[in-house]
């Protein structure tokens, strides 16, 4: 019994051998994607490329009109926020004492005019009795005495007509500047603008040199920077520049340079450069900041 159990052991293991022996191996094999060509991308520049310079947004023409002489503001014609053209009047103060000295100052040079006139006919009349005598001192009807009367009389007479027309000069230089104080009267605007801002108010005494009027011309925008000295050399006036501000962000705009400073500022070791918007402005205005970036040298 042992014997025959023992052969069949041996029998069933050599068929379970035979069996595994027969099973196919499958060897694993890592499948490698073979690498497709991406599109080329166009190469962006590298932000290091490029030096960030801001500031704010200023326009040449931007001043504050000062009164030019003392007076009452009388009137004021225009309100913060208006467009107005050069010459255009802003305030008006009271004129009526410098207006009436005008005319007093007409009447006197008129006065003085005919003042010369007189003086001048005069001088003619004594000319001719100048002559008169200059023929009877030759024929000997009158003395050299009487002649020399009538000869310093005639030009007695001319050196006052000399006088009164120094005086009338005097006169019409007068009347002009009395027109002058009464033209500053009147408040104007300096350029073509906006009134950006109004100090002055009616009935308010003013001395020269007060604030009356902040004007701004609204163009051409332009933005000045500081660069290092680096720079020196490599930026150049009509060089185009890419301008930004954060407080329109759509706005993409292309300055232009108009100005580099040609030394370097010893306290901070940089160089003034000032450039100017190139086209509309696209909301822009003057005070906003702005930002240009400026190649690097290589």
């Amino acid at each position: 019994m042992r014997l025959a159990l023992f052969a069949v052991l041996v029998a069933v293991t050599g068929l379970e051998v035979a069996c595994s022996d027969d099973r196919p191996t499958v060897a694993a094999a890592s499948v490698v994607a073979p690498a497709t060509p991406s599109d080329p991308q166009p190469a962006s520049p590298r932000a290091d490329a490029f030096v960030i310079a801001s500031g704010p947004l200023v326009v040449e023409n931007q001043v504050d009109v000062a009164a030019q002489r003392e007076g009452v503001v009388a009137s004021i014609q225009v309100e913060a926020g208006a467009r107005v053209h050069t010459g255009d009047v802003l305030a008006q103060l009271d004129d009526r004492q410098v207006a009436a000295d005008l005319e007093a100052a007409k009447a006197h040079t008129r006065s003085t005019a005919a003042d010369l006139h007189n003086w001048e006919a005069e001088a003619k009349v004594l000319d001719a009795d100048l002559q008169r005598a200059q023929k009877m001192w030759d024929a000997g009807l009158i003395t050299k005495e009487q002649f020399e009367h009538a000869k310093y009389k005639a030009e007695s007479d001319h050196w006052d007509v000399e006088r009164v027309k120094e005086t009338l000069t005097n006169g019409e230089a007068s009347e002009r500047s009395l027109s002058l104080e009464l033209e500053k009267t009147r408040v104007r605007a300096p350029f073509d603008g906006v009134v950006a801002r109004r100090y002055a108010r009616v009935g308010q005494t003013v001395a020269p040199g007060d604030r009356l009027f902040w004007v701004s011309a609204e163009g051409p925008l332009r933005l000045r920077f500081t660069l290092p000295e680096a720079f020196l050399g490599h930026v150049a006036t009509g060089q185009s520049l890419e301008l930004s501000s954060p407080d329109v962000p759509a706005a993409r705009q292309q300055a232009r340079v108009i100005e580099v400073s040609p030394v370097v500022d010893p306290s901070s070791g940089t160089i003034e450069v000032l450039c100017q918007i190139i086209g509309p402005s696209q909301g822009l205005r003057p005070g906003m900041q702005a930002s240009v970036r400026v190649p690097k040298t290589q």
